[in-house]
C-alpha cells in the first residue's frame, strides 16, 4: 500500500456517521466541478490503513449558511453546504458588465445593479422572480444567466421546467439562484408554486429514498423565455414578478463570457463599493412602482379570459358614454350587458371575476344604485335606471390601472 499524505486525507470528512470525500470532476469547458461523494470505510482502510481514520476530520452534521464576504466552511461543528466563490475582488473597470446590464435593464440599469449587489451582500434577502422576455434571438438572455453562473458559481443551478415540476428538489433548495431558460410555465399550480417559494422562509427537501426535512429557503428565482405572451401565468395586481422586454443585440460576440468572466473581479470590488439606488420598500426589497414595466402588464394582459377583457371594455364604455367615472352592478346587470356584446357567460364566472379576481366586495345591504342597460337607440348606446341590490362597483382608475405601462 503506498504511503498517502496528509492532503490527501483532508479529501475526506465525516459528517455524523457518514463518510465523504471531496473529488475534482473534470466539465466539458476545461475547469473542474467540486463533488462531495460518499465513500466507503473499507475503501478508505485499503488505501490509508486503519491508523488514518482518526485523522479524518469529524462534524455533526451538514448546514446551508450563504455569505460571499465572510465565508465559514465550518460553523459550529456543521460542515456548510454553501459554496464559497473563488474570485477576489479587485480594484479595476468592467465595462462589458456594465455594459450587459445596461442592455438587460435599459432605464432600469441601477435597479439591475441594486438586484446583483443585494445578491452579492445580502444573500438572504428575498427578491422579486426576474423574468427575461423577447421573441427576437441574440439577445443576451441566456449570456446574463451564464454571467450569474460564472458570478456565484456552485450556488447557481439551471432548471429545466420539468426539475422545476418534481417532487425531488434536493439539488436545488439550497442554491442562491435557480434559474430557468426557455421557461414555459402554464400551468396555474406552476404559478402558484414559483409565487409560494420566491417568499418562503423554510422549505421541505425531498431525495429519492430519503425523509423529507425542512430548511431555511433563500433561493432566487431568474427566469428567460422567448414567449413574450404567456411564458408563466402571472394575475392582475401581482407584485411579485419583475418583468424585462429584452432587446436584441446591435453586436454579436461568441467570446463574450470569457471576457465578462475577466471582469468578475472588478465587477465584485465595484460592488462592494457601490451604494445602493434604493432602500428597502417591503419584504422583497423594490416596491411594486419601481418593477412595474410594460412587458409585466402585456403579460397580465394574456392571461386575462376574453370575458374578463370585454367585461372591462364595456364598462369603461359606459363610463366614457354616460360621463361617469365609477359603475355600479350586480352579476345580473353583467350578464345582460355580455350578451348585449354577444359574450355568453354565466353567474358563476362573473362573480369569479369580480371577487377572484377583481377582489371586489358588493355592498354589504341591498342598496339603490344606478343601473345601465344596452340600448341601441339612445344616443350613447346605453340607458340608465335605478336597482336595488348588494351592488358592486368599479371605477376607472381600477380598470385602467392594469394597464398603465410604468418604468418601460
Amino acid at each position: 500500500m503506498a504511503e498517502k499524505g496528509v492532503s490527501d486525507i483532508k479529501q475526506f470528512a465525516r459528517v455524523g456517521t457518514t463518510l465523504y470525500k471531496m473529488v475534482r470532476q473534470p466539465s466539458i469547458n476545461g475547469e473542474f466541478i467540486e463533488r462531495r461523494v460518499v465513500w466507503n470505510v473499507e475503501t478508505f482502510r485499503q488505501d490509508y490503513g486503519n491508523d488514518k481514520l482518526s485523522e479524518i476530520p469529524k462534524y455533526d452534521g451538514f448546514c446551508t449558511v450563504p455569505n460571499h464576504i465572510n465565508y465559514q466552511s465550518v460553523i459550529d461543528k456543521f460542515l456548510n453546504l454553501y459554496e464559497p466563490i473563488g474570485h477576489t475582488p479587485m480594484p479595476g473597470e468592467c465595462p462589458l458588465v456594465l455594459s450587459l446590464f445596461k442592455h438587460i435593464f435599459g432605464k432600469q440599469y441601477e435597479l439591475g445593479l441594486d438586484y446583483v449587489q443585494l445578491l452579492y451582500t445580502q444573500p438572504v434577502q428575498k427578491l422579486p422572480i426576474l423574468l427575461l422576455t423577447s421573441q427576437e434571438r441574440n439577445t443576451g438572455k441566456s449570456t446574463f444567466l451564464n454571467f450569474l453562473k460564472a458570478l456565484f458559481q456552485g450556488n447557481v443551478t439551471f432548471n429545466t421546467n420539468e426539475d422545476f415540476r418534481s417532487q425531488f428538489n434536493s439539488d436545488w433548495a439550497g442554491k442562491l439562484i435557480i434559474a430557468v431558460d426557455e421557461v414555459l410555465l402554464d400551468r396555474r399550480e406552476d404559478s402558484e408554486r414559483l409565487k409560494n417559494l420566491s417568499t418562503a422562509l423554510s422549505y421541505k427537501i425531498e431525495a429519492k429514498g430519503k425523509d423529507r426535512y425542512e430548511v431555511a429557503f433563500f433561493a432566487k428565482f431568474i427566469l428567460s423565455s422567448n414567449n413574450e405572451h404567456l411564458p408563466v401565468i402571472i394575475d392582475s395586481g401581482e407584485i411579485r414578478y419583475w418583468v424585462r422586454q429584452v432587446p436584441a443585440l446591435q453586436t454579436d460576440d461568441p467570446n463574450i463570457l470569457p471576457k465578462l468572466k475577466a471582469e468578475i473581479p472588478h465587477f465584485l470590488h465595484f460592488l462592494l463599493h457601490r451604494k445602493l439606488s434604493t432602500e428597502q420598500y417591503g419584504r422583497m426589497w423594490f416596491s411594486p412602482q419601481q418593477i412595474r414595466t410594460a412587458a409585466l402588464q402585456h403579460i397580465i394582459r394574456s392571461n386575462r379570459c376574453r370575458m374578463e377583457v370585454e367585461l372591462t371594455d364595456i364598462l369603461l364604455d359606459i363610463m366614457d358614454s354616460m360621463g361617469v367615472d365609477s359603475v355600479s352592478f350586480i352579476p345580473k346587470d353583467l350578464i345582460f350587458l355580455l350578451e348585449y356584446a354577444r359574450v355568453r357567460v354565466d353567474t358563476i364566472q362573473i362573480r369569479k371575476v369580480l371577487q377572484e379576481i377583481w377582489k371586489l366586495k358588493p355592498a354589504s345591504n341591498s342598496l339603490t344604485y344606478a343601473r345601465y342597460e344596452g340600448n341601441y337607440n339612445a344616443p350613447e348606446r346605453y340607458s340608465e335606471s335605478k336597482g336595488i341590490g348588494r351592488y358592486y362597483t368599479v371605477t376607472r382608475e381600477m380598470l385602467t390601472h392594469s394597464d398603465e405601462l410604468m418604468n418601460d
